[in-house]
């Protein structure tokens, strides 16, 4: 993303705007279902908010900025405010994710509805601002499913998980970055976190997005 910056700048600026707004909505979504769900923790540090600026983590930002993955600032909250802190755990993870696809989903179908009605001057629009959002929404919510600490896919799990093998599965959470650094170390030119996240990202992008105005950006 961050050769747009100097091929074209308007497009880096529309990036950097859909990077934002994918964050915001992912956790915001985790804080709601955790506040939802009796957590209050949230709330009290202000992370119930669609202000992007609560939610952003340097380091998940230039991530995102230089190879198209990344994460915001965690969501933190208090498992003894929770009826069931192992599936709780689990929703308010899951809740990040979701809350991407759905968003990527109501574009997609406001990018159709515009081809439909031949609503030629809102399908422009939409081309050069939906089609970024709808991509680093993607991006934001399939990285986030893989099972690995911290990410969300690593207590979506431990909440499918029997509590005795939870417990073995949460004993993996103290290797969670070695993991992340063997998948994000380059190997021949490419990672192969890029070789897992870039079928999913096309495979969704072309089921969400009609060929005719996908552009190539996949």
């Amino acid at each position: 993303m961050i050769n747009y910056l100097f091929t074209n700048p308007l497009l880096f600026v529309i990036y950097i705007i859909s990077l934002l707004v994918a964050i915001a909505v992912h956790e915001f979504s985790h804080a709601y279902v955790a506040d939802y769900l009796g957590d209050p923790t949230p709330r009290l540090q202000g992370r119930l908010n669609l202000n992007p600026l609560v939610h952003i983590d340097n380091l998940g930002m230039l991530f995102l900025l230089l190879f198209g993955f990344g994460w915001g600032k965690p969501v933190q909250f208090d498992p003894y405010n929770l009826k069931n802190p192992q599936k709780d755990a689990a929703l308010i993870s899951i809740a990040g994710p979701l809350s991407n696809f759905i968003l990527a989903l109501i574009l997609s179908i406001l990018l159709r509805s515009f081809i439909m009605f031949r609503l030629n001057i809102l399908l422009t629009i939409g081309i050069v601002l939906f089609l970024p959002m709808i991509q680093m929404n993607l991006v934001l919510g399939i990285f986030n499913l893989l099972p690995i600490h911290p990410l969300d896919g690593f207590k979506i799990v431990g909440g499918i998980l029997s509590e005795e093998k939870a417990r073995e599965w949460y004993s993996l959470q103290n290797y969670g970055i070695f993991f992340l650094l063997l998948l994000i170390i380059p190997i021949g030119g490419s990672s192969m976190l890029d070789g897992i996240l870039k079928p999913a990202l096309t495979f969704l992008f072309k089921l969400l997005v009609p060929t005719s105005i996908s552009g190539g950006i996949i």
